[in-house]
Order: structure tokens, then sequence, then C-alpha cells
């Protein structure tokens, strides 16, 4: 039990030492991920359909 204690202690001390991001930069990350993910998603779009007609035209 002892050791468990020990474990709770150590991470409450660690997480008084981290530094937490402020509501611009969270804001701000969120947007940066939003973007990449349609980004992302529309070039894998685009890839499919792409690939959806060639393949199309290959097996006809």
């Amino acid at each position: 039990m002892d050791r468990f204690l020990d474990f709770i202690r150590e991470a409450r001390a660690e997480m008084r030492k981290v530094t937490w991001p402020g509501r611009q930069q969270v804001w701000y990350s969120t947007l940066v991920v939003i973007a990449l993910t349609l980004l992302t998603s529309a070039v894998l779009g685009v890839m499919d359909v792409l690939l959806t007609f060639v393949f199309k035209a290959v097996i006809r």
C-alpha cells in the first residue's frame, strides 16, 4: 500500500510541474487539427475517385 501512495504523491508532484497550454493555444491547435483532417480527407477522396475511375476503365 505504501508503494501505491508513493506513486500517487509522485504523480501529483509531476502534474504540478506541467505547463498547461492557454486557451488561445488550444484553440489554434484545434483549428490545425480540423484543417489537416479536412485536407487529408479531401486528398483521400480524390484519390479514391481517380483510382475507381482507373480500375473501372481497366476492367472494361
